[in-house]
């Protein structure tokens, strides 16, 4: 049975993404959900599950599609995955309904559909379609209300914002797993001094639609803040930029002793993006808690 599909507890077997949110939930922490970009970067955080004894969404995200697709991204991660004994789901994040499909027909078993862009009535309808394929093959669906603005992008928080009432009818209507919201988070690391988090938002919409809340945008959030929010709902976390900040700058580093082989550079920034990803895993509260989800796996060997 395929560690990342299913897991067992005495005679049930259930969904792996999402007993691994709702353990989460029952835990009083958050899981961390991290972009690959290449076979090096998903090989650092496999490791920092492995180390750190936690479950990880690896995510199949907006960069990476235009870059190589959907299907190549999808079968280098699972190619990877499938040689560590890390507890992981492989997460379509951010996909459009075509996407979602695709995903689906791969063997995806979490997807995130973003109909965030479109009206809020259009946007109950297509997530509620996309819930109602996704569950006919056991995948979990995550859909965000609201917007997430870029970094240092100058806005009106208002008009960003995930309207409880709102969030609590889509929650309703579509079935949806969990529920992507925007409480104060952007897209990359800010400059300028960032926007706190709406804590008194999150626990309102939590106690209104009664799911696991995520936050994208977790990267340049004070860990105060984050810590908050995972204590009023928030139960999966979306990083990305301080993770890439940090393969970055093992390249970097590495480069600037003079010509090294491509392959140091990038094993460098390896190592300091696992260093990089365990912390966010310490913070989130999920190191330590791979275990609460038993997944029988069986690791083939491996060169990395």
């Amino acid at each position: 049975m395929s560690a990342e599909v299913f897991l067992r507890r005495g005679n049930d077997i259930m969904n792996l993404p999402l007993s691994i949110v709702r353990a989460a939930e029952a835990g009083g922490y958050a899981v961390g959900a991290f972009n690959m970009h290449n076979d090096e970067t998903t090989q650092a955080l496999l490791i920092a599950a492995e180390r750190a004894n936690a479950p990880v969404f690896l995510q199949v995200g907006r960069a990476i599609i235009p870059h190589i697709g959907l299907r190549k991204a999808y079968e280098m991660t699972k190619r990877i995955a499938a040689e560590s004994d890390a507890v992981h789901v492989i997460h379509l994040d951010h996909g459009s309904f075509d996407e979602v499909l695709e995903a689906i027909k791969l063997g995806f078993t979490s997807i995130m559909y973003d109909g965030a862009h479109l009206p809020f009535e259009e946007n109950i309808r297509t997530t509620r379609r996309v819930v109602e394929l996704a569950h006919d093959f056991g995948v979990m669906v995550e859909a965000e209300l609201g917007r997430i603005p870029d970094a240092d992008q100058a806005v009106d928080w208002s008009s960003y914002y995930t309207d409880p009432d709102e969030a609590e009818r889509f929650a309703a209507e579509t079935g949806i797993d969990i529920l992507a919201i925007s409480a104060g988070v952007v897209h990359g690391v800010p400059t300028m001094e960032p926007q706190p988090l709406a804590i008194d938002l999150v626990r309102d919409i939590k106690e209104r639609v009664g799911i696991p809340l995520v936050l994208h945008g977790a990267s340049g959030v004070p860990d105060v803040e984050l810590t908050d929010a995972v204590k009023h709902g928030v139960h999966k976390l979306n990083a990305d930029t301080d993770l890439r900040l940090a393969f970055r700058r093992g390249i970097e580093e590495t480069w600037a002793q003079g010509d090294r082989q491509f392959e140091v550079a990038v094993t460098r920034g390896r190592a300091l993006m696992v260093e990089a990803t365990i912390e966010k895993m310490r913070l989130y509260g999920c190191a330590g808690h791979a275990d609460d989800v038993r997944v029988a796996a069986v690791s083939a060997d491996r060169g990395w």
